[in-house]
This record gives C-alpha cells, sequence and structure tokens, in this order.
C-alpha cells in the first residue's frame, strides 16, 4: 500500500493513505471520478474539514476533497432558500448568508466543518423547540454509485434519507437550505450550580432559544448559557476586544491547552484545577449576529463522545456519571456539554421522532479515551442513546435498527443508490451492515 497520501482527521483518532486525494472543481468531475472509481473497483469519499471523530469519511481508496466547490449557487429572498456547493464551509457560508440578510436558525459550536459534512453527520446546535443543520435541508443533488447525478427535493421519496445521509448514499455536491431572516442573540453566559441547573432544567429549556451547560467533572459547578433573540431594532452590542481576547482566545484556548498538558501527566491534580477553573469564570453577556454567538474558537485537540436521549433522562444520566467519576475510576480534565433539541422528521437524525438532551464526553487528545469513553456509552445506551454520527462509538447495525424506526427503509435506499457500495467503508458497514 502506498503511503504517499495520507489523511488524519482533526482530533488524531484516524489516519488513512488514500490512493489519490481528488479536488473536483464541479459536479461532472465528480461523477467523472466516481465512475473510474467504480471501473477500477474503488471505494470513494467525500471529506469536508475532518471534524468528525469518527471513521466515517475514511477511504484508502479515492479521497475527494470539496473545498473547490465552495459557493452559494443561487438565493431566493422571498423563500429564504439558499443552494450552496457542498464543499462550502460554515465559515464560509454564515457570514454571506448574513450579507443576504439571512442566517441558518440553528447551529452547533464551531463552524469549520463543510454544509455537506455537518449535514451528513447531524451537527445540531441547542434549543428546546429548534433542530440540527439537516431539518434546514429541503434539497440535495449527489451523485449515485452508477455516477448519475440525482436532485432529491422535498416530495421526494428518498428526501427523508438524503437529509442526513451518513455519506452512505453518494457523493453530496449541492445543498439547499431553509434559511430565516438574519437576526441577533442577546448572549448570558453565567457559573451556577449544578443542582440549581437541574432543579430549574425544564424552565431553562423552555424559556430560551438557546440553552445550554458545561459542567465540570469532579465539582458541582456548571457554567450556563442562554442565547435569546432580541426584538427588531435592538443595538449590536459585541464583546469588547479585549474580553473576548482574555476569554476565548487566551483563557480558553491558550491557557486551557496548557494546563491540559499539565494535567495529562498528573492527573491526581485534576479535581482541584477543575475546581478553580470553575471558580475562574465569570459572567457575561453581549449582543452580536447569531453566527457570532453559536460558534466558538476551539484550538485545543480532543476526542469526543456524543449521544442523544429523551430529554427526561439527563438527571439520572448525570447521576451516573458522578457515581463513575466518585468511585475513583478516572479523573477527567474537560467539562460535560450539555444541550437540548426538539424531535424532527429526518430519518436518521438523533432526534427523530424525539425530545431530546445531548451529553458529550471529551477527552485531551494526548490522553487514552478508552475507558471513560466506554463508560459513558454503557450509561448513555442504557438509557436508548443514540450516538453523534461523527463522534466516538462502537455501536453496530443491530444497534441501530432497534433506536431508529427507518433505519431498514435508509437502508433500502441505499441499496438502489450505491449496491456496489462504492462509498462504504468499515465504519459504515458496521453502523449500516
Amino acid at each position: 500500500m502506498s503511503t504517499q497520501n495520507t489523511w488524519t482527521n482533526w482530533g488524531r483518532s484516524v489516519q488513512t493513505h488514500p490512493i489519490s486525494i481528488e479536488h473536483p472543481a464541479s459536479v461532472a468531475e465528480v461523477s467523472a471520478i466516481v465512475r473510474r472509481a467504480a471501473a477500477d473497483g474503488l471505494k470513494v469519499k467525500a471529506v469536508g474539514a475532518s471534524h468528525s471523530f469518527t471513521a466515517i469519511a475514511a477511504t484508502d481508496g479515492i479521497l475527494l476533497r470539496l473545498d473547490r466547490m465552495n459557493k452559494i449557487l443561487a438565493h431566493d429572498a422571498a423563500s429564504a432558500r439558499v443552494r450552496v456547493q457542498a464543499g462550502i464551509s460554515l465559515h464560509e457560508l454564515n457570514p454571506q448568508l448574513n450579507a443576504l440578510g439571512l442566517a441558518l436558525p440553528n447551529l452547533g459550536d464551531v463552524d469549520p466543518q463543510s454544509v455537506a459534512g455537518a449535514v451528513s453527520t447531524g451537527t445540531h446546535g441547542t434549543g428546546g423547540r429548534l433542530f440540527g443543520i439537516s431539518a434546514a435541508v429541503v434539497g440535495v443533488q449527489l451523485v449515485t454509485g452508477d455516477g448519475e447525478v440525482l436532485q432529491i427535493d422535498e416530495g421526494h421519496e428518498w428526501f427523508g434519507a438524503s437529509r442526513l445521509s451518513l455519506g452512505a448514499l453518494g457523493i453530496v455536491t449541492e445543498v439547499t437550505l431553509q434559511c430565516v431572516p438574519a437576526f441577533l442573540l442577546h448572549a448570558r453566559e453565567e457559573p451556577m450550580p449544578l443542582p440549581a441547573v437541574l432543579h430549574q432544567l425544564d424552565d431553562l429549556v423552555e424559556d430560551n432559544d438557546h440553552f445550554e451547560f458545561y459542567w465540570f467533572p469532579h465539582t458541582e459547578k456548571a457554567l450556563i448559557k442562554r442565547n435569546n433573540r432580541v426584538p427588531e431594532g435592538t443595538e449590536r452590542k459585541p464583546l469588547g476586544r479585549f474580553r473576548h481576547w482574555l476569554d476565548d482566545e487566551l483563557l480558553s484556548n491558550t491557557a486551557y491547552e496548557a494546563m491540559n498538558r499539565v494535567v495529562a501527566r498528573k492527573r491526581g491534580w485534576i479535581p482541584r484545577v477543575n475546581s478553580v477553573a470553575a471558580s475562574m469564570v465569570s459572567a457575561r453577556e453581549y449582543v452580536d449576529d447569531s453566527y457570532n454567538v453559536f460558534v466558538s474558537t476551539r484550538t485545543v485537540k480532543f476526542r469526543e463522545a456524543e449521544f442523544a436521549m429523551p430529554r427526561e433522562a439527563l438527571p439520572d444520566v448525570l447521576a451516573e456519571l458522578t457515581s463513575w467519576f466518585g468511585a475513583g475510576h478516572e479523573n477527567i480534565s474537560f467539562p460535560i456539554e450539555v444541550r437540548f433539541t426538539a424531535a424532527d422528521d429526518v430519518w436518521m437524525s438523533t432526534a427523530h421522532d424525539r425530545d431530546n438532551c445531548y451529553v458529550a464526553v471529551h477527552q485531551y487528545v494526548r490522553s487514552d479515551y478508552a475507558a471513560y469513553f466506554a463508560a459513558a456509552q454503557d450509561i448513555f445506551t442504557a438509557y436508548e442513546g443514540r450516538p453523534h454520527w461523527g463522534k466516538i462509538h462502537t455501536l453496530d447495525a443491530g444497534y441501530f435498527a432497534e433506536r431508529y424506526a427507518r433505519f431498514g427503509d435508509f437502508v433500502a435506499v441505499r441499496d438502489q443508490l450505491d449496491p456496489e457500495r462504492t462509498f462504504s467503508n468499515d465504519y459504515l458497514d458496521r453502523v449500516l451492515g
């Protein structure tokens, strides 16, 4: 096997050696590459920002980077719909949408991902009455296993499968998104004891457009974030330059990286360091464009597992994690992130037909994540957990067939669009059968 080409994901949890790495600039070029690969018996996978912690995009065949396909192709002001090339990143797209007076209704907390990658793995953000990005998809163009270019819009029999495709149905080349008028968010962040968060949880989720919190393991300390839309005409009041540098660059990234390097070797220090770190968190408020509020800078590398569970399960899930920490199995430096979304109708969405809480566990890139993530997965699956498709888990098709009502329908669409499994890999073989 040639090792001339090496692909490694952002979290350094997956590495492969593709036969070739291609940078197509058009749908026609993607189609031609797929046809050649199919004729040669090679696998083809597309990759965006490589932000998935799983091997969902990995291949030793032909790897497609769609970074040259990064334009807005059309927008309709009346309907607020925008058609984009699949390789455009959220980082590129958000300010361009804002210039058009538009925005995505919800976003996750980072933005390097390509649009195709974000919708195909189920990037979701938070909001008790809101949905993940895939629910904003109203049209998908993809290149199928025989190189055909297929447009799937609302009303098509495969629409429910195409909005979150796992990269299993074909190469997504264009996406049409249902946007909303651009909006400002009032961000309010402050520390709150974890017992108080859980006591007020229903109100915090229901009374805020977007609510999430971070819990510092080995403590009862949490940071809550409430982001709410403001009345039209409200003045934009972003964070000052110094406060942004202090909080989001120095403390959250530079100093946090240094701290994690130390405690990766001195793990007995972690409970005390977590308590000190949580105590340093101070309240802040600001008003800014929605995407500037949603998105944070993340330069400290880590690995992550995240599961969606019925919202009412959250107190029990956190209690079991607390017990695991209390038993002395392992000291964990990264906060646990908790978010919420409403039920949607996207076939393979973690929120399909269910209001969810999301619990995400992280481990610093220089520390072994296996034992912690395995223990967390055992807790999450006991509450019907559905793992984020781009984050670490060890579950297979047998489990997912029980957790997704449309699982069999999705696999049937895959059989029709990619019968030769040109777009498969070991990860998809495991999770889809």
